[in-house]
């Protein structure tokens, strides 16, 4: 049996990977902001309270944490919300979706004896990286622009994680996933145009069932992949995972010396 800790594993993909791995005899800990609302899947579950768009909150949890930890997935994630800064200074995507999940694993590390696997999105592809503005303070603002750098972040994360984890000889693994287009909820921010065009289109293009987005995940998390692997969806509902193709980016180095200053 091993440990899993799911962050955003309330509703959508996160509950769904909570649900499947407990239902194989795992113990999964469910990392959530609001404890009290969540009812924890059948199974060697627990539910623990996580905010990632407050650092204190993602010290306090790391803090508390003891015994061993097989696999962290940094699942939690917000998208196209309005344009709004956290306590800690932070454009709220590049809060949830980045810096925080990037402290929870630096301070989670030295527990994790399997991987480190981050959801990212197929919109990554779209993201433009502006390392001189993250937060969204020198340019015009775009909610789906600030989504997709967020996401384009996670792939850098794991790039460069698995660097780092490679140099130091370690055993440990950073893997990343995408879901494809599921109905999850994380829509319910879209303004009204592109939300009617996604309601159209949804029954062409999405997976019926949070249930299919999350293979990619479990497979990640699950499976014999290599380091820094990419794996999305595959068959008509995503129903058959398999390893996307992709390439480094030159500024991830640089990325995370950016979040490791600015997550202090």
């Amino acid at each position: 049996m091993s440990t899993y800790l799911i962050t955003g594993a309330n509703g959508g993909l996160g509950a769904a990977t909570a649900r499947e791995l407990a239902a194989r005899g795992h113990r999964v800990v469910l990392a959530v902001r609001d404890p009290a609302r969540v009812t924890p899947p059948p199974g060697d579950t627990e539910v623990r309270r996580l905010d990632l768009a407050d650092l204190t909150s993602v010290r306090e949890f790391a803090a508390g944490w003891s015994g061993g930890l097989d696999v962290l997935i940094n699942n939690a994630g917000v998208m196209a919300v309005p344009y709004a800064k956290t306590a800690d200074g932070f454009e709220t995507h590049m809060a949830v979706n980045h810096f925080g999940p990037f402290l929870l694993a630096d301070l989670l590390l030295p527990h994790v004896t399997g991987r480190v696997v981050t959801v990212s999105s197929g919109l990554a592809r779209t993201g433009r990286l502006r390392l001189d503005d993250l937060n969204w303070e020198r340019r015009r603002y775009s909610a789906l622009g600030a989504y997709s750098q967020s996401k384009l972040a996670n792939l850098l994360f794991t790039q460069e994680l698995q660097r780092r984890l490679t140099a130091s000889g370690s055993a440990v693994r950073a893997v990343a996933a995408h879901p494809g287009v599921a109905r999850t909820g994380l829509d319910r921010h879209f303004d009204r145009p592109l939300a009617l065009l996604m309601k159209a289109l949804y029954p062409v293009i999405a997976q019926k069932k949070p249930e299919y987005g999350a293979l990619p995940i479990l497979f990640a998390a699950t499976e014999d992949v290599p380091g820094n692997a990419y794996v999305g969806p595959g068959g008509r509902n995503g129903e058959r995972p398999r390893l996307e193709r992709r390439t480094d980016h030159a500024g991830a180095r640089e990325l995370w010396e950016i979040s490791a200053r600015l997550t202090a």
